[in-house]
């Protein structure tokens, strides 16, 4: 069982686009994977441009992997290093703690994904 950065079970991010390395819309990776897609974020416009002028544009669609296209709000997994290079550039979207993999805990520190985690509006 897959556990998330909080210890507990990993939840699942996004069905619909389905994400993740699997597409099967959890956020976790095996070491085929090199980009690590371990981070469950939701996309903002500020990250989409800051990702599409590093050469990852994820608002066009391509059909044949049934990816729709980003808009700001959607959930998806990213790559660990992608979300840390926008993070070190104030760009970083907020992430679903309980759907980032404890991988990501390799990468960086518990306090520091708390520090971007997504609170759903009430």
């Amino acid at each position: 069982m897959e556990l998330n950065v909080l210890g507990t079970p990993l939840e699942s991010c996004c069905e619909n686009p389905a994400t993740g390395y699997f597409r099967d819309g959890f956020c976790r990776t095996i070491d085929h994977d090199y980009g690590t897609h371990v981070v469950c974020a939701v996309v903002t416009e500020e990250f989409l441009e800051f990702t599409k002028k590093r050469g990852n544009d994820l608002t066009m669609p391509i059909p044949q992997w049934k990816f729709p296209g980003l808009k700001p709000g959607s959930k998806w997994c990213l790559c660990i290093s992608r979300w840390l290079e926008a993070a070190r550039q104030g760009k970083a979207p907020k992430i679903v703690l309980e759907a980032t993999d404890n991988k990501a805990l390799q990468y960086t520190t518990l306090e520091l994904l708390k520090s971007y985690a997504f609170e759903p509006k009430k």
